[in-house]
């Protein structure tokens, strides 16, 4: 176990995982519990986890309460302890992230599971020193320590495991075959045109014949066991959300068959049900080989109205189905990952915890499948957002990152998949970076559009949009995709602190800053919370971001301009940046 920091978004999905799971399903109280303890401490809030705080905000405790008579505090965070320990042994044995509540207080502490990259994906050389060699741009700047996030090494198997494995694995490969054979029927939407000429530059090859079963999405069906007006808006708002999302593959009927374990280990269910109340109904994310419910929301008679049922589907759907959500979650968890899935499991835990290790692992894996002619959009919208990303941070891989070259990825995925909202969101992001705004935000919101279910289509858009100058219509973009996805990347929350700082809302702008504080590797991430340390009066903290800044980057530091017009930040947000840099202790800042 690595005893290194994780950063906020992953706590946020781990602690999301965990309230959902069997574990912790028949305990309410140990839910409310980890919740609000986990929930104080990421907001900075660790000094108010104290035994009658608690008891007051968590068990509703009056002002009468005395702790030296009511052990109820106590008690249960001894319950929440036992939990956390059979969660993570059991359900959670994978998580990137263990939570602990160290006995004699209640604020939480968290591990990183020790990383281990997949033998293909490893790269040549594994000293820190090779991440960031001396003579790469921003090398002084943007080398940083290995990331932990990868599931720890598995034990040796046995040889029945193999064998038991092997066969679940052919089956798997058949039916999955045929799943694709029938989707890849409609050649127009996956032929994609000619290839740009540089295309072949790109390092791609396009004469290699995929392998349908590698790229196969996680299947999800629907059925709805409830009647009622209620019932009927809730399926039709699930089917429309589940239709647009490319992490999966939905099956547009109300019912599955008899089905194989095996060949269903990649199959979902999501169940529409009677709820517990009158007027309430359930969803409830199983899986079909085996049963189990992955996930559980009730619904009240107000989530189910018209005015908000979109909004709260979009919600439950938006933990659920992409890379970093459950679907994944339990797929990563139970080893049935294909090279796809794999890949976009990478790719999120990338986006969950941003520097060049991760970055690296995820870029490798979407690379060889994309050199072994993958017919997936979603591998090449996502190797279009990475390079970019490798352009914009200067990371040692690829060695020729180019925004040309990711362009060029970005153009493919649109070819592969013109309804996608992946394709059409990295095909903004690198307009973005070109400062093509217009452009930009006119294939952001095509993407907002074709799933406006999918919350990271919306902040995508909003974040478009505050760094295209136009602070409040994105901006509440932002802080409602925010407000609904825990587990969320930490560009949310630093587009979410630049719209909120244009805006004049500081103690707004200092709260969305706290959340990066757990990532480092970003010279304007640091420089954020150093600005919400300065607007919240933390002295001492400001101080010592103040002093970090400066050690790790000097470059940024010296000019912070400069990157902030490398980024193509609308002219007002730099100098209020600049500005803000300034008071907060910044002499250099200019």
């Amino acid at each position: 176990m690595q005893h290194a920091t994780p950063a906020a978004p992953a706590v946020r999905e781990t602690l999301e995982r965990l309230l959902a799971s069997e574990t912790f399903g028949r305990s309410e109280r140990a839910r409310k519990l980890i919740r609000y303890l986990v929930e104080r401490e990421q907001a900075g809030e660790a000094d108010r986890l104290k035994g009658f705080s608690i008891a007051m905000d968590v068990f509703g405790k009056d002002g009468d309460f005395d702790p030296s008579t009511d052990a109820v505090v106590r008690v249960q965070a001894g319950r929440l302890r036992e939990l956390l320990q059979q969660y993570f042994a059991n359900e959670g044995v994978a998580e990137p992230v263990r939570i602990a509540i160290p006995r004699g207080g209640y604020v939480p502490a968290y591990e990183l599971n020790a990383i281990r990259l997949p033998e293909a994906a490893k790269p040549a050389e594994q000293t820190p020193a090779a991440a960031a060699p001396a003579g790469h741009p921003g090398a002084a700047e943007d080398a940083v320590a290995p990331a932990a996030l990868l599931a720890p090494a598995a034990p040796v198997p046995s040889v029945a495991h193999h064998l038991r494995f092997f066969w679940m694995a052919i089956a798997v490969v058949i039916a999955m075959l045929g799943v694709l054979i029938l989707r890849q029927g409609s050649g127009s939407l996956l032929a994609g045109g000619d290839l740009p000429a540089t295309f072949e530059s790109a390092g791609l090859t396009s004469s290699i014949a995929p392998s349908p079963a590698s790229e196969a999405l996680p299947l999800v069906y629907i059925a709805v066991k409830a009647s009622g007006a209620d019932a009927s808006r809730v399926a039709a708002s699930l089917r429309a959300g589940l239709s647009g999302f490319d992490t999966i593959d939905f099956i547009g009927r109300d019912t599955v068959g008899k089905t194989d374990p095996v060949a269903s280990a990649t199959s979902f269910m999501f169940d529409v049900l009677p709820g517990p109340g009158a007027g309430e109904i359930t969803i409830e994310l199983q899986s079909v080989a085996t049963g189990r419910v992955l996930l559980s929301r009730n619904l009240t008679a107000a989530d189910s109205a018209p005015s908000a049922v979109e909004d709260r589907v979009a919600g439950i759907l938006s933990s659920a189905l992409p890379a970093s959500g459950t679907i994944y979650n339990y797929i990563e968890q139970s080893g049935i990952q294909n090279g796809l899935t794999q890949c976009l499991l990478l790719n999120g835990k990338y986006y969950l915890d941003q520097n060049a290790r991760t970055h690296e692992v995820a870029y490798r894996c979407l690379e060889t499948l994309a050199e072994n002619g993958a017919r997936s959009s979603l591998v090449y919208s996502e190797l279009a957002s990475l390079h970019l990303e490798a352009v914009n941070d200067h990371y040692a891989y690829p060695p020729d990152a180019t925004i040309e070259k990711a362009m060029t990825f970005a153009h493919r995925a649109v070819q592969m998949g013109p309804t996608s909202p992946y394709a059409h969101r990295s095909y903004g992001y690198i307009n973005s970076r070109l400062g093509n705004a217009d452009e930009a935000l006119r294939w952001m919101r095509k993407a907002y559009d074709l799933n406006p279910y999918d919350v990271s289509m919306a902040a995508a858009y909003g974040y478009g949009l505050v760094f295209a100058g136009r602070y409040a219509e994105g901006t509440p973009l932002l802080a409602h995709a925010v407000d609904a996805s825990s587990g969320h990347p930490t560009w949310w929350d630093f587009g979410l602190f630049a719209g909120e700082l244009m805006l004049g809302d500081t103690n707004k702008a200092a709260i969305a800053s706290s959340s990066l504080r757990t990532t480092a590797t970003k010279s304007h991430y640091l420089a954020a919370r150093l600005i919400g340390a300065r607007i919240s009066g933390q002295d001492s903290l400001a101080r010592k971001l103040l002093d970090e800044l400066t050690a790790k980057f000097p470059k940024f530091a010296a000019n912070p301009r400069a990157t902030f017009i490398d980024r193509k930040y609308p002219a007002d947000l730099t100098e209020r940046l600049i500005g803000a840099l300034r008071a907060a202790g910044l002499g250099n800042a200019s």
